[in-house]
């Protein structure tokens, strides 16, 4: 699997790298701009991202416009709505507007509220399909909270 984390928090992205990393290849980006590069570079490249956490909150482009682009880009290469990229939304965000949009509108599979904790996020990537219980587990990991 490949992993995309995007997060203007250095803490935040160390955190989600951290783990995910027994289960995929993770790549960063700090910004929405820098997601929706990467993301296409890695179709075009042919090594899709299967999964990506996205912060809300983010400057230059915030997670819900770089979610739709994301979600244009892969309209673009054929690619049909459901079978495409997992989209975690990870936000401090309750029930806003934005979280809504993200959602509803912008197409995310899901979402966390922060402060997100390893057995949530691990408990998702199951419940979506990413992981299998067991798989790539680390030795007294478990509880640690972002």
């Amino acid at each position: 699997m490949r992993a995309l984390i995007v997060d203007d928090d250095f803490y935040s992205r160390s955190f989600l790298e951290y783990i995910l990393h027994p289960y995929a290849r993770c790549d960063a980006a700090v910004n929405g701009e820098d997601a929706i590069m990467a993301f296409k570079k890695a179709l075009e490249a042919g090594e899709p991202y299967t999964l990506i956490f996205m912060d809300l909150l983010m400057p230059v482009i915030d997670g819900p416009r770089a979610l739709k682009e994301i979600r244009e880009i892969e309209s673009d290469f054929g690619i049909a709505d459901g079978v495409g990229c997992k989209i975690v939304i990870t936000s401090v965000l309750e029930d806003g507007e934005d979280t809504h949009n993200a959602m509803y509108l912008g197409g995310a599979t899901s979402f966390l509220q922060k402060p997100v904790d390893e057995n949530s996020i691990l408990a998702e990537l199951t419940r979506l399909g990413c992981i299998t219980p067991g798989s790539g587990e680390k030795e007294g990991a478990r509880g640690k909270t972002l």
